[in-house]
């Protein structure tokens, strides 16, 4: 009897070995996240939850809606690497978790706007998560600069061959040449392009000589019926600022080619380490940006698609080639899915994003779809008048040739986003107006009619309702939306309605409901909601 005890338990122990090296034997996929700065949508595509720098980085780093992680905008008082932000956001960003993991990690390029200023605790303050730091002090910039180096100090001039910051992240290289080959690893390279001031590399300098802003869509088109600051620019716009624009546009794609060359380098050096089959690898931008559009020189910041959009590129295992995603992503669910691919328990992770992984490799995960989303952004503005624009007065902000101003205090905005039954987004912002733009972008893909006089009034309550629960959301709450009044289609809301104005007795309504609530509404209680 003692030694069938001893057998057994010799057995268990055996069991229990064999079953930790083999969990210890399974390779993790590597992982890089690619991340350019005020790059538009022209290759994919994702939707951005705010379109500004920090607050979006921000957004990424942590999963989180702004009104979760509390970054504002780009200064230290709008929380922008703050050393609240430091204590409260950064020990949760979804590095940490990945360096728990023993993924080794490598950061390089532009961080967040403030980050290494004196109020944000210098170069010497490096964020929690990272092996390899090589972090810009401050906003985009290609030469005279400063980096945190791990932590030190090392300022840059304006020679090419040793300066030029997106190709000194080829650094990069050399950290993959020298890690360990027992351990997974992680990068996020951040090149300044295509930012302002968009300094290209010496031989890309008279590239797209001939290149100019696209003339489609809503470019140089008047901006009646939506929100003031929309209704301010000269339209048609003078040739000053056409002339601005274009060269903008020229030189934005001129940086970028740097940046080709990087991610070339990079999968050349994957290749040859024989890693390239085991990494995902992401591109995206922070934000989009716009040239022209509803007359507004060059910036972000606004509602619309040309801003809220930003490329989308991933390729990795289990990812077919040329597989496009229909279904909603934002940029607070690549901190998600990248844990998913590392293995993490999403269940323990509290962000406001979901993985996008089951869409992209099915065949690795099951997952859901999300009806509707938010986006969101807390305007700024100057408490004195702009010196250049004395006429405008205060309260503005970021204001262009011809003092087109981009911003100011009250374009502040929250919109809900639908795009899985139809193709809506609701907005409301924030001013004494209590000013309101909807879109129907399937009949209006550039948004160049408001139509909220237009909207039945019961789907424009739908859409607030929807914006309510969106912008008080934390966590599982911003993807997981079980009410009924959440779940309503407003495909299906508009032609119920409509049998209501054409006189379609109750009888006959309560039918199609019957019919339609299969397919949209499942079993929810709906009578009370459609006022019936």
């Amino acid at each position: 009897m003692a030694s069938a005890r001893v057998v057994s338990t010799c057995l268990f122990v055996a069991l229990l070995t064999c079953t930790l090296r083999c969990s210890q034997c399974v390779k993790l996929s590597n992982i890089i996240l690619i991340l350019t700065d005020d790059q538009d949508v022209e290759m994919g595509g994702m939707f951005t939850v705010t379109p500004l720098c920090c607050p979006s980085r921000s957004s990424i780093l942590t999963g989180k809606y702004p009104h979760n992680h509390l970054v504002r905008n780009n200064s230290i008082s709008g929380n922008c690497s703050s050393t609240t932000w430091q204590k409260e956001a950064e020990p949760f960003a979804f590095p940490v978790y990945l360096n728990k993991l023993r993924y080794q990690t490598f950061y390089g390029g532009k961080y967040l706007n403030q980050y290494g200023s004196k109020d944000a605790g210098g170069v010497g303050h490096v964020p929690p998560g990272w092996d390899q730091w090589h972090a810009l002090v401050g906003n985009s910039k290609y030469y005279n600069y400063t980096l945190s180096a791990n932590g030190k100090e090392e300022k840059h001039g304006d020679n090419y061959e040793k300066d030029y910051l997106t190709d000194l992240l080829n650094r990069s290289l050399h950290f993959l040449e020298e890690r360990s080959p027992s351990h997974p690893f992680f990068m996020m390279l951040c090149p300044p392009s295509p930012h302002s001031p968009w300094t290209a590399a010496p031989h890309y300098q008279q590239t797209f000589s001939d290149v100019k802003a696209p003339r489609n869509g809503s470019f140089n088109m008047p901006g009646k019926g939506k929100h003031w600051l929309l209704r301010q620019p000269a339209n048609p716009m003078p040739n000053s600022s056409v002339e601005y624009l274009d060269n903008a546009y020229r030189r934005r794609w001129q940086t970028l080619l740097s940046v080709d060359d990087m991610v070339e380098q990079l999968i050349k050096k994957l290749d040859s380490i024989k890693e390239l089959s085991n990494t995902y690898i992401f591109y995206t931008s922070d934000h989009g940006y716009h040239t022209g559009q509803f007359s507004l020189p060059i910036d972000k910041r606004q509602l619309y698609e040309f801003d809220i959009r930003i490329p989308l590129l991933v390729r990795g295992p289990g990812i077919k080639p040329k597989l496009t995603l229909q279904s909603p992503v934002l940029n607070i669910d690549l901190s998600m899915t990248i844990l998913d691919i590392a293995g993490v328990n999403l269940s323990t992770v509290n962000m406001d994003g979901q993985s996008f992984l089951p869409q992209m490799a099915p065949s690795l995960r099951n997952g859901t779809e999300r009806p509707f989303f938010l986006v969101e952004y807390t305007g700024e503005g100057h408490s004195s008048e702009d010196p250049s624009c004395p006429k405008l007065g205060p309260g503005l902000a970021e204001c262009f040739p011809d003092c087109v101003c981009e911003d100011a205090f009250n374009n502040t905005y929250a919109c809900v986003r639908t795009l899985k039954d139809a193709n809506l987004q609701y907005c409301e912002f924030a001013d004494n107006e209590s000013f309101v733009e909807v879109y129907n972008l399937t009949s209006d893909p550039h948004q160049l009619e408001n139509i909220v006089k237009k909207v039945d009034p019961a789907l424009l309550q739908i859409m607030n309702q929807r914006l309510i629960k969106l912008e008080s959301c934390t966590g599982d709450s911003c993807r997981n939306f079980m009410s009924c009044r959440y779940l309503l289609n407003p495909d299906f809301l508009l032609f119920y309605h409509a049998m209501k104005v054409d006189g379609f007795a109750f009888g006959a309504r309560k039918k199609v409901v019957q019919v339609l609530m299969s397919k949209y509404l499942h079993k929810c209680n709906i009578w009370y909601e459609l006022s019936l």
